[in-house]
């Protein structure tokens, strides 16, 4: 379950993506102006890590931007911070790309391999809880393991548009451009479908040496 917030952000999440995003060598520039299509959240069992991913449209492409969004800087990932920015409930928040974070990338991996669902998103506002509407709904294509390999560090290369993230004997594929056509994958995969894409979308796979 994850907390979200009636806050304001400043910057927001979209316009700290506006600046970091064409600074990426897998994005495609557009002329047209970002669109956030959809988006879904991981559970973290401490509490301490917000993890979201954001899909989002620049003109007709679509880009994969998983994020994690921290109290405090983490260490040795300052090559992955995206921006900080100002959340009126919860203070400075550190965001960052979050292929470089293993608190995502251990999420990930239970989705992936073990078909860990999506947090259910509440918020809480003058006393009353309140479930939000999904906006994009993820699906594990593997048979589930019983248990996801340990790691104690993750190192991300990025290539041709694939962040590939080596975690002990585990390796996690993240797609950043989608391709809309829905081409599957024969192995532990992870797909998302949000409104006006009805057809699966792998968004990212797993191996296991």
């Amino acid at each position: 379950m994850a907390i979200v917030y009636a806050a304001q952000l400043r910057p927001s999440k979209m316009e700290l993506l506006a600046v970091w995003l064409p600074q990426q060598p897998w994005f495609v520039t557009s002329e047209e102006e970002l669109v956030r299509l959809g988006s879904f959240r991981f559970d973290d069992p401490a509490g301490e890590v917000g993890i979201e991913t954001q899909l989002v449209g620049a003109g007709r492409n679509v880009f994969h931007v998983p994020l994690t969004y921290r109290g405090a800087p983490l260490e040795g990932a300052e090559a992955f911070l995206i921006g900080t920015m100002e959340h009126s409930v919860l203070g400075d928040r550190w965001v960052y790309d979050a292929t470089g974070d293993p608190v995502y990338v251990a999420a990930l991996a239970d989705a992936v391999l073990a078909g860990a669902p999506q947090a259910v998103q509440i918020q809480e506002s003058d006393g009353e809880t309140t479930v939000l509407p999904e906006t994009a709904t993820i699906a594990a294509t593997g048979v589930p393991l019983e248990t996801v390999p340990a790691f104690s560090a993750i190192e991300t290369v990025t290539v041709a548009g694939v962040s590939t993230i080596s975690a002990g004997n585990l390796e996690l594929r993240v797609l950043r451009e989608l391709d809309l056509a829905g081409v599957p994958t024969a192995g532990y995969g992870l797909t998302a479908v949000w409104d006006g894409q009805a057809s699966p979308v792998l968004i990212a796979s797993a191996a296991i040496s």
